[in-house]
């Protein structure tokens, strides 16, 4: 009967390791498709640029 016992305590352990392991992968691509979504944003964000002016040599916006 242990053996019967350890037997079913290994299967508990490694259903335990499984479960972990997909909650691990499927967190970290959650949070890998958030930040691509953070730095897609920040692209498409209205930042204006600096242009230089040739008369005066100042940069200005535009």
């Amino acid at each position: 009967m242990p053996p019967l016992i350890a037997f079913a305590g290994a299967l508990g352990g490694l259903a335990v390791v499984r479960w972990a392991y997909k909650t691990a992968v499927r967190i970290n691509r959650e949070l890998e498709e958030a930040r691509q979504a953070r730095v897609a944003e920040a692209r498409t964000a209205d930042i204006p640029t600096l242009r230089r002016d040739p008369v005066t040599g100042a940069y200005r916006p535009g």
